[in-house]
Formats: C-alpha cells, structure tokens, sequence
C-alpha cells in the first residue's frame, strides 16, 4: 500500500514509522523541510502521563502509559527514566495538595528527600512530589534521528506534493488545519532556553503557581528548557513582555543561579487542540486526519500514531473487499 503523509513533526513521523513497520510504501510531504514551523520542535518532551493527569482526562493516562517504552523503540538510547519531581513554594502547598488530589503514581518527598534527589534544590523546598516512573526525551534530537532513521527504511520526503497516486493519505498537518477542522483551535505556548553552569538537574521539575506552573526541563551541556505558557489565541507573534518575565521569575524562584543565565532561544508555537484538549484521529474516504495533539505532543503522539494506523489499514481492506 502507498501512502502519503502530509506533515513531518512529530505525528507526521510517528505516523510514518507506525505505517513503515507495516509495511506501506511511505511518502512524508515537508514542504518547510525541517522542523522550524512544527510546534513540536519547542516541546518539553516529557513523557509524564501521571503529572499530565493531573489537568486533563483519563484518556490521556490510558494512553500516555507506553510512551516511554514506545520511543526507547522507536529511538533506542534517547529515553531518560529518571522520573519528575513536582514542587511549590512553602505558600503554595495548598498547589502541590490540590495537585495530588487530581493524579496518582507519586511519593511525597520532605526537604532531606528532595535535596537528595536533586543537590541544586537544596534547602529550597520543603515538600515535593516525585513520579518515579516518567520520563523525558529531547525533543529536537528525536525528531531528527527519527527522520533519519525514516530515510534510512526507505521513507521518501518531499515537499511538494507528488504527481503519483497513493492509496491513503494522512493529514498530521496540526495548526495548519486551524479553520478548516471544525472546532480544531489554536493554543499559543511560549518557552525559552537557559544556559547555565551553576544549576544541575537530572529530571523535568514542574513549579506549581496559582497563575502560571511551569516546568523546566534539563537538556545536557548547562542547557536547560523552561516552558510553557497557555494562552487561548492563535497569534504567533514573538513572545511578550508578561510571558518572558514570568518564566523567568519561575526559573529564578526554583534555583536563584538562573538569574545570571544566558538566555539562549526564545520560541513561540500554536497548538491545536479540540473543545476537550484530546486529540482525533478520524476518517473520511480515502483521507485519515491525526490532530488535536494539544500540549501532549510526545506523550500522545505513539498510540495516535497506532490508531491513525488501524484507520489506514482498515479503509484498505474495507475497499479491497467492497472490489
């Protein structure tokens, strides 16, 4: 069967690979060729199906459970299991009890149990919550060794769409369906890079707040990922003023040293989400859509993959048996 897959981040990819393993002769139309407009090239890459919990439906648990297991095959090496550690300010515990309430699969950590789990946060919270069984991934390192690996079974990429017929197509084209999917909206995330030598963290930390929780994820090299906002508005313009200032006030509040921080990159992304933040993958004809990924990205994006897949496959034998 050939199939084209319009999109190449990171549900045009795993959508790729899922149909490869199967056996279809796989096109993946990229007409920026390279990840600069996919929001996923700004993701946090945790794989935290737990904390994500926490703000959304049980779906997103269901289906996050297998992510970690899912991309350390996909791109063996690259998934780091050393959990997420949850944590607020003494006047804030109210955010971290209210956090508990709504999740599962953590431990409550004292102050001695949270330095010892990250020297950097030494004295500077008293209470914690740790998921031992998350884990994270680069999100930038994956999508390109995925690519890579694509090309290498045989994945064709290309950016204008071919002249040949395919079979099926799968439209993972995320935002760019903004208005022409209905309900499919736009949510605009905001995050920066830091670079800074005196902090060092081996996990995601999430910093709960009333007004913005923010996470900070460690990268390697002093090099660390602070995101994100969620602002209900398709604008893409560079990040404002108000969101700048405010992750960098979390930064600072989780480990003073990032107040002499480089700041590296700042990036800005539309995610597409439906009414009930959970994505979609539906059918029509010879047409398979995947979208609606919303923040859950790499969380998500293997068993939608999995789905999207079913759906192919499905319209397949369904139309050679109707012949």
């Amino acid at each position: 069967m050939r199939v084209l897959v319009k999109g190449a981040g990171v549900a045009g990819l795993t959508v790729a690979h899922e149909l490869r393993a199967r056996d279809a002769e796989v096109t993946v139309l990229d007409p920026y060729d390279g990840f600069l407009r996919a929001a996923s090239w700004l993701a946090g890459g945790m794989l935290a199906p737990w904390c994500e919990r926490e703000s959304t439906d049980d779906a997103v648990l269901t289906r996050g459970l297998t992510a970690a297991d899912k991309w350390e095959a996909m791109v063996p090496g690259e998934v780091r299991r050393n959990g997420t550690l949850v944590v607020a300010s003494a006047r804030d515990l109210g955010e971290l009890r209210r956090f508990a309430c709504r999740t599962t699969g953590y431990e409550w950590l004292d102050e001695p149990a949270i330095a010892a789990l990250e020297p950097s946060l030494a004295g500077r919270f008293r209470h914690g919550l740790f998921f031992r069984r998350e884990a994270h991934l680069d999100p930038r390192r994956v999508l390109c060794l995925l690519r890579t690996k694509l090309t290498d079974q045989g994945v064709t990429f290309v950016g204008e769409r071919p002249h040949e017929s395919f079979d099926s197509v799968v439209d993972c084209t995320g935002a760019a369906q903004i208005g022409e999917v209905k309900e499919l909206r736009g949510v605009r995330g905001e995050m920066l890079y830091l670079r800074s030598f005196d902090v060092d963290l081996s996990r995601p930390v999430r910093l709960l707040h009333p007004r913005i929780p923010v996470y900070i994820v460690p990268r390697g090299n002093g090099l660390f990922m602070v995101g994100a906002t969620m602002i209900e508005t398709e604008f893409d313009g560079p990040i404002v003023a108000r969101s700048l200032m405010e992750l960098l006030n979390a930064a600072y509040t989780l480990f003073p040293a990032f107040a002499d921080a480089t700041i590296i990159e700042t990036g800005v992304g539309i995610r597409p989400a439906f009414p009930d933040n959970l994505p979609r993958a539906s059918r029509q004809g010879k047409v398979t859509s995947l979208n609606g990924l919303f923040r859950h990205g790499f969380l998500l994006a293997p068993a939608m993959a999995a789905e999207a897949a079913e759906l192919v496959f499905n319209q397949h034998t369904t139309g050679r048996n109707a012949s």
